[in-house]
């Protein structure tokens, strides 16, 4: 394995493991009563700081929440790709190595959601409609980081056009940045919620492209 390979694959293993320590401190340090309905949360004074400084904007969350349906229609593309594959080659094992890996990230994606929807870690900042929700971390903001680099990355391995290329990553980019920046200034979230999101999602991501690297990599030397 190249040391470029080792060197992603390190980043995303480090940030995992900052994302499970990320956790656990927001479970024992300054944990206070300080939510919606009286729920405690971790990091009450620097959360409950920066919901007051940005306080709730529904019309943001109602439209970052429609866009969020936006990484789920990337998936299907590339599940969809990945069975028309399965189709023609008529084995699995003749599917593209990346696009089997990118299924089984995916579903790894959404284990962890549902994992922190079993157990709540920290309860929003506000009421949904009356109701009380799990927010740790971030479902949409885990979604889009998770999801979004891998269209990119995808591109820049399927595509020949650079000008695509270099769209594709630009109109990525700036959605990322929209949807991460969305979910933190609606208010409906803490902002201890969109850090841990963001520790999880790019240390899977980086993850997975170590491996598809190190894939190519061995793939080409023989």
């Amino acid at each position: 394995m190249k040391t470029k390979e080792k060197k992603i694959l390190l980043s995303g293993i480090v940030l995992i493991l900052w994302f499970v320590l990320w956790t656990l401190l927001i479970q024992i340090i300054d944990v206070k009563p300080a939510g919606a309905n009286g729920t405690e949360i971790g990091f009450s004074a620097i959360n409950t700081w920066f919901h007051s400084e940005t306080g709730v904007n529904m019309l943001l969350y109602n439209i970052t929440d429609w866009l969020g349906l936006v990484p789920i229609f990337v998936c299907t593309f590339f599940c969809v790709l990945g069975v028309v594959q399965l189709i023609k080659r008529r084995s699995l094992f003749k599917v593209d190595f990346d696009i089997v890996l990118l299924g089984v990230y995916y579903v790894i994606v959404i284990f962890g959601y549902l994992i922190f929807e079993t157990i709540p870690i920290n309860y929003r900042p506000i009421l949904i409609d009356g109701f009380l929700e799990s927010s740790y971390p971030s479902s949409t903001t885990l979604l889009v980081l998770s999801v979004m680099p891998t269209a990119v990355f995808q591109a820049n391995q399927r595509l020949r056009n650079a000008a695509i290329k270099r769209l594709t990553a630009s109109v990525t980019v700036m959605f990322t940045i929209f949807m991460v920046a969305g979910r933190l200034l609606s208010g409906v979230h803490w902002l201890t919620d969109i850090v841990g999101s963001i520790l999880l999602s790019l240390g899977l991501f980086c993850i997975y492209k170590g491996i598809v690297l190190w894939n190519l990599t061995k793939n080409y030397r023989n």
